[in-house]
């Protein structure tokens, strides 16, 4: 099939295997009534794969309405979806069509369907397996027939594991399911699509378009792009109002990239050559680690340190077990020394004020053990909540979920 119309009639730019199977399958399935699901990141462009299928089915001449399933109060989506009858509820002055009825033969969008409350998801499931629904309200029954595509950024086969996503609907819904890929996937893509938003906002803002060098091309490729398609559009725009050059280099681009990002970002070496290697979220977490396990080295050498000064501490100072919640501490100590994940044994003698044997340290350096470690530790500073975590650690919810069942970690 030549994807090459399609691309062109909707705006889109690139070429990866990813992208093209992915447009592949819309334009399959669109001449069907199939249930779609769309899965991807924020900012990849889901919503332009409903408008391809809706575009390219027999549907195409009725409506088509996209639905921000996250952005509807819980207490009113019932309304906003299958409508409500007046007086049903407080502020219902008059009877209300929804969704499913005014796009009646057409196509509805449902994004980000994971933040859909669970009885409205009961809702869903009916109209999906019988097309019947009723109003708020009402005990009338109406049918409607409307072909629904939804889409989530989130793992919704998880969420329904957990209980938060209903799982009869998940497989009712994920008749034909299309991924599209992060950008950071697509890393031929990045500078085409660098290009073609520079020279769109050229246009609009009658200046010359912006160019990069051979170092700020690099640069861009090395960037992880969490907000993806959206994000990079966002910096070009930036870039071709706001820059006096028009041709970058690194340092100038790195100036229009995020602070919190920056630090991950590969550094100029030699005469200006830009590494091109993608710090992945596993490297990330090995990082934090090594700084963490630096902090605790110069906590420790500060506490013998203060031992050697004053050697009638040592009777104080605690022996750590490898059960945390076993740990005590003196009272007598103002600042308790530093936890650590390996036994640590400190020996005094009291009578000559002198330590005999002042450290045996037996210190796992497996970087599977710390990475597993500052997990743990993550989630009990966010009791158990693994999007914070997740953001502490610097990686995404997924990735957090792949280690705890990697690292057979049960939540905390």
């Amino acid at each position: 099939m030549d994807l090459q119309p399609i691309k062109n009639r909707f705006g889109i730019t690139g070429n990866t295997t990813g992208l093209n199977h992915a447009l592949h399958t819309a334009a399959q399935v669109a001449s069907t009534d199939l249930s779609v699901i769309i899965s991807g990141e924020s900012g990849v462009g889901k919503e332009v794969f409903s408008q391809i299928i809706h575009t390219l089915s027999p549907r195409k001449h009725n409506p088509f309405i996209a639905v921000n399933c996250g952005a509807i109060p819980e207490g009113t989506i019932d309304s906003e979806l299958f409508g409500h009858e007046k007086g049903s509820f407080t502020g219902a002055v008059d009877s209300r069509k929804g969704y499913f009825e005014t796009v009646n033969g057409g196509t509805i969008f449902l994004d980000e369907i994971g933040e859909m409350p669970l009885g409205t998801q009961a809702r869903l499931l009916r109209v999906l397996e019988t097309g019947e629904f009723i109003r708020v309200g009402s005990s009338k029954v109406q049918k409607t027939d409307v072909r629904v595509i939804a889409a989530s950024n989130k793992d919704l086969l998880e969420l329904s594991q957990k209980g938060r996503f209903r799982e009869d609907l998940f497989y009712r819904l994920n008749t034909v399911p299309i991924r599209v890929p992060a950008l950071r996937n697509r890393k031929e893509d990045i500078l085409l699509l660098f290009r073609k938003f520079a020279a769109d906002f050229s246009d609009k803002y009658k200046s010359i378009p912006v160019q990069l060098d051979d170092e700020a091309k690099a640069l861009l490729l090395a960037y992880p792009w969490p907000g993806n398609i959206r994000e990079l559009k966002n910096i070009a725009e930036q870039i071709s109002v706001l820059s006096k050059d028009r041709i970058l280099s690194a340092n100038q681009l790195r100036t229009f990239l995020p602070e919190h990002s920056n630090a991950q970002l590969p550094m100029l070496a030699g005469h200006g050559n830009v590494t091109q290697t993608e710090f992945a979220n596993e490297r990330e977490i090995i990082y934090k680690l090594f700084f963490d396990l630096k902090k605790d080295v110069n906590e420790m050498k500060k506490m013998f340190f203060d031992l050697a000064q004053n050697p009638q501490l040592a009777q104080h100072v605690p022996v750590y077990s490898e059960d945390v919640s076993q740990n005590e501490f003196h009272p007598s100590l103002s600042t308790p020394s530093p936890i650590v994940s390996s036994p640590v044994y400190i020996q005094g003698n009291e009578s000559s004020g002198n330590i005999h044997q002042h450290e045996i340290i037996d210190e796992s350096l497996s970087i599977m053990d710390m990475e597993k470690e500052l997990i743990i530790k993550a989630l009990k500073k966010h009791r158990g909540k693994r999007r914070d975590a997740a953001n502490d650690l610097g990686i995404s919810e997924r990735t957090l979920y792949r280690k705890l069942k990697e690292y057979n970690i049960d939540d905390l």
